[in-house]
């Protein structure tokens, strides 16, 4: 069996896939229960796996930079040595790519029941693709063909890049969060910290003072909990804005990869969100790109719901570096 594991700021999903890439079994632990990452796999490991058919190849997905042996994650103080790591798993094999070039690597595998259609335009095979997951970070990746059957992820760290504003409402909330946080990034509005700075700021927009209010602003859970109850003026404005600069980010983003093949949405919030987030407001964003906006309207876009992709991703990953057969996706 082959070993995978997700690893967010918040969860570390564990699982354990077939030669065939099925799961047989996988576990969510919470990262704060354990000082460090081979701590979390040797939990797992130990309660799903006897003696004779301990994992002997495993790939990690993490959520943050992978540049050489050492790995930290962004939004989470573990950090750990992927040599060290293997050796203390006693794998013979071990990879670790970024979490959202996983979530790529799944894009081929993923079938109709796991995709939920924002257009009418046609899923494409065998063209470029690009990714964006706002979650508890936010992640964006593209997915190139190499050959008939092999795909290349593209990992970035495309949720960092400056946010930008296109009407006087977000130039506003913009300048507010600024104040705040110096470099205002998409992750800082597309995530779940993100929507707590937009109901921040839209809360001290009403109020018209620079002086943070005393009452915490809702959970990430509360405000789309609110806004799909339509319980709260704030959340709802909040979840609208949010949906409109996701389609303005990802718009961009399928111009940078030219993903003709289709965007694709994972991460939490936007399945969380299910009938509150609006195609359309998503799409006034998405295409509002002057002269480019005839090209993205011939582009797919879709909400991946499939519980576990980055473990389909990750299985294609091992599959590839280790030479394995490949299924045609």
């Amino acid at each position: 069996m082959d070993l995978v594991a997700d690893i967010g700021a918040t969860n570390a999903r564990f699982g354990l896939l077939d030669p065939a890439g099925d799961i047989v079994t996988s576990e969510i632990l919470a990262c704060t229960d354990y000082p460090g990452l081979a701590e979390a796999a040797e939990s797992f490991i130990a309660h799903h796996t006897r003696s004779d058919n301990r994992p002997t190849a495993g790939a990690f997905a993490v959520a943050g930079p992978v540049r050489g042996d050492q790995i930290s994650l962004t939004n989470h103080p573990w950090s750990f040595s992927i040599t060290a790591t293997r050796d203390r798993l006693r794998l013979g094999h071990l990879d670790v790519i970024n979490d959202f070039a996983a979530q790529a690597l799944a894009i081929p595998r993923l079938e109709s029941t796991d995709l939920v259609s924002l257009s009418a335009t046609p899923r494409a095979e065998r063209e470029t693709v690009a990714i964006i997951g706002p979650g508890t970070g936010l992640g964006v990746a593209g997915l190139v063909p190499a050959g008939d059957r092999h795909w290349v992820a593209i990992a970035g760290e495309g949720g960092h890049v400056t946010m930008p504003a296109y009407t006087a409402c977000e130039d506003r909330i913009v300048q507010r969060l600024r104040a705040r946080f110096d470099h205002v990034s998409a992750e800082r509005i597309l995530s779940g910290q993100g929507l707590q700075n937009l109901y921040w700021a839209l809360s001290d927009l009403e109020a018209d003072t620079d002086v943070e209010p005393d009452r915490p602003s809702p959970t990430p859970a509360q405000i789309t909990d609110r806004a799909m109850a339509r319980t709260d003026r704030l959340a709802e404005t909040a979840v609208d804005l949010f949906t409109r600069w996701l389609g303005t980010v990802a718009g961009n983003l399928v111009l940078t990869f030219g993903a003709t093949g289709g965007l694709f949405i994972a991460g939490g919030i936007v399945p969380r969100l299910g009938p509150r987030f609006d195609a359309e407001t998503f799409f006034s964003g998405f295409l509002n790109k002057g002269r480019f906006a005839r090209y993205l309207e011939t582009v797919p876009a879709f909400v991946v719901t499939h519980p576990l992709p980055a473990f389909l991703g990750l299985h294609v990953q091992l599959d590839q570096a280790l030479g394995r057969h490949l299924r045609q996706p």
